[in-house]
């Protein structure tokens, strides 16, 4: 069963159009990802579901209920909607207390007093904040103040959470912590998450299911996030999951080669098509560097020591490609290199595109 339903939605402003008949699906209980560069339009997106704006045309579903048709005229407010909703800035309240911050959406509902308490409480325990419920948030770190606000939008046990970036403004290790807690929290409650980012590490850790939405508010790809990372669609997809390498090959009488060089290209795996310029793309992580053996014979060209990776950049014919590796395995196989240090490069996996398909990407 979908718990949201989107069809043909359409939305612009009168500078620019953000979204053109976009249409998906999220399944209920799971956690879906809409990804995407900043100022593609996922945000823009989570505030039509949630009825903070309206699109020009299409319509939203809620468990099977429409909550907005621009056809019919439909458009349930964002209260009557059954969302909880936290954004990147916490938005919890500097006056109120922690237990005040949370029950404040059951005090607009009326509840009463001894189901806030009970359900209050329960909320602060399950967010870690057991103790802490009479702390103002100026009294609180950032990440305590993330989990009153996830706690605020769960009390009312909606079926759909929307979540805006709301990882963005803490440090990196409070990020890994918190995105860990936000996945069991989900599992624990069974509630549908839709989690809005451009940090692609978290749209991996905590997903699903993942969305890919391109510069152009157009959705690229939705897949498991194994999918998404290994089988990418397109070159678009390819370079925006992480480092991505790109190097020129070219068709010779029926040979290939790397950039302008004479090295026969020794992968069995080589493009299908008609074309003679093509691009092989692949992750750092994708690279085996040895002092000789199969492959290609390049020149380090930089060396960076990262703590637990090196990190080099080598030249092969005129090309440049990235890898690591881990700083213990350089040092058992004699590989701590510096610039100037020739090395051997093989492939564990290759995406194959055709060049002109690339230049946009290319040229970002």
């Amino acid at each position: 069963m979908d718990n949201i339903r989107l069809d043909g939605i359409v939305k612009g402003y009168p500078d620019h159009p953000v979204l053109r008949d976009l249409s998906l699906s999220i399944k209920k209980g799971e956690c879906f990802t809409l990804l995407g560069p900043s100022g593609c339009g996922k945000t823009v997106l989570l505030r039509l579901i949630a009825g903070f704006e309206s699109p020009e045309a299409g319509r939203i579903y809620i468990d099977d209920t429409p909550v907005y048709d621009a056809a019919d005229g439909v458009d349930v407010p964002p209260e009557n909607r059954g969302l909880g909703v936290v954004f990147q800035d916490y938005a919890v309240w500097p006056h109120m207390t922690v237990f005040e911050n949370i029950a404040y959406p059951l005090k607009i509902a009326k509840r009463p007093k001894d189901e806030i308490k009970s359900r209050v409480m329960e909320m602060v325990d399950i967010v870690g904040m057991h103790g802490l419920d009479q702390r103002l948030p100026s009294e609180l770190s950032g990440g305590q103040q993330q989990r009153v606000a996830l706690a605020r939008a769960l009390v009312s046990k909606p079926s759909l959470m929307l979540l805006d970036e709301p990882l963005s403004n803490l440090d990196a290790n409070l990020r890994e912590e918190m995105r860990f807690e936000i996945k069991e929290l989900q599992r624990q409650l069974g509630v549908t998450v839709l989690y809005v980012t451009h940090d692609q590490e978290i749209g991996l850790a905590i997903s699903d299911r993942v969305a890919i939405m391109d510069d152009a508010g157009v959705i690229q790809q939705i897949g498991t996030p194994w999918e998404i990372f290994e089988k990418p669609v397109n070159p678009f997809v390819f370079n925006f999951m992480g480092i991505a390498n790109f190097i020129a090959v070219r068709r010779d009488d029926g040979n290939f080669f790397v950039g302008t060089g004479t090295q026969l290209i020794p992968w069995a795996e080589q493009p299908t098509g008609n074309a003679d310029k093509w691009v092989a793309a692949f992750r750092p992580s994708d690279v085996a560097i040895a002092h000789d053996g199969p492959g290609l014979r390049g020149v380090v060209r930089r060396a960076n020591f990262l703590g637990a990776m090196m990190d080099y950049l080598i030249e092969i014919d005129g090309t440049h490609l990235r890898t690591s590796i881990e700083t213990h395995h350089a040092i058992a196989r004699d590989l701590i290199l510096k610039a100037g240090d020739p090395v051997n490069v093989d492939f564990l996996a290759l995406h194959w595109f055709e060049a002109d398909k690339l230049k946009g990407v290319l040229s970002e």
